[in-house]
């Protein structure tokens, strides 16, 4: 499948084969040419258009299969493949098109959203050598890296991320993001941002069933009615996950872990703004 055969491919094909739009996979082979240099220097020539490497990383995060397979079916080496990954992640990153709004978009007068759903996702992780306990979740019950995403209730549009190790609490991480919303800003979470309140006021979280104890019926509608304004969150998720990078057990170094978790946020929102 290079770029030849993927023309072929009807808008719906391109999407499920990819996880991109091809506009935006346009957009992106031409951020990237605006970044290569006008007189190629010396050495060897790459052995695929750009295009074609555009679809090796995106192929990549979708399917998330070993180098070693990818670079089979392409014809080079799987070492050839990681540094073709690497460098379209960090250039794409570097050309300013895919970016995310920022934690300052969360407290500034103009342009701040009015209802924000704050919620952390995980990644499960193959075992780390050293220091393991840093990485186990409860919850979970395996090794994991942690993602916390907010987003605007209004526009599905996520503004800003924050990464940490499995073993950090919910409510932890976000007082390690050091992110302050606008005091009259709406913030709508789990249970797992209990105390949330004493940072910002206008928090709202589920109701716990007190030990011993039952919820009334005006507290399981009140918890029923914040699940339904919640769930817009849920659907960004599997949105990123379409991408298996993010879905299936995390091979890689954490240290790209968050790169790459702000690069496929930001092209989503690429593409929601898009539509």
């Amino acid at each position: 499948m290079n770029y030849e055969s993927a023309q072929r491919l009807n808008p719906k094909s391109f999407k499920r084969r990819f996880g991109v739009h091809r506009p935006t996979f346009k957009s992106m082979v031409k951020s990237l040419k605006a970044q290569l240099p006008e007189t190629p220097g010396r050495g060897r020539k790459p052995s695929l258009c750009l295009e074609d490497r555009v679809l090796v990383a995106l192929e990549y995060w979708r399917e998330y299969r070993p180098y070693f397979h990818i670079g089979t079916d392409w014809g080079m080496s799987e070492s050839t493949v990681c540094r073709i990954v690497h460098w379209l992640e960090d250039s794409l990153m570097g050309s300013g098109l895919f970016r995310l709004p920022g934690k300052k978009r969360l407290f500034r007068g103009f342009g701040r959203p009015e209802v924000v759903v704050m919620d952390v996702t995980e990644t499960l992780i193959e075992r780390p050598n050293r220091k393991q306990r840093h990485f186990y979740s409860g919850k979970k019950k395996q090794h994991t890296l942690k993602c916390q995403i907010i987003l605007d209730q209004q526009t599905r549009e996520v503004i800003c991320t924050f990464f940490g190790q499995g073993r950090r609490h919910d409510f932890n991480l976000f007082k390690a993001s050091g992110i302050h919303f606008h005091p009259e800003t709406q913030s709508l979470q789990d249970n797992g941002y209990q105390e949330i309140e004493t940072h910002h006021p206008n928090s709202f979280i589920p109701r716990k069933k007190p030990k011993g104890g039952e919820l009334s019926s005006l507290e399981k509608s009140y918890n029923q009615e914040l699940g339904r304004e919640r769930i817009c969150i849920e659907h960004v998720n599997r949105s990123l996950k379409i991408f298996r990078i993010l879905r299936e057990r995390y091979r890689n170094r954490e240290q790209r872990y968050g790169l790459r978790c702000n690069l496929i946020a930001a092209i989503y929102n690429y593409e929601l703004a898009a539509a």
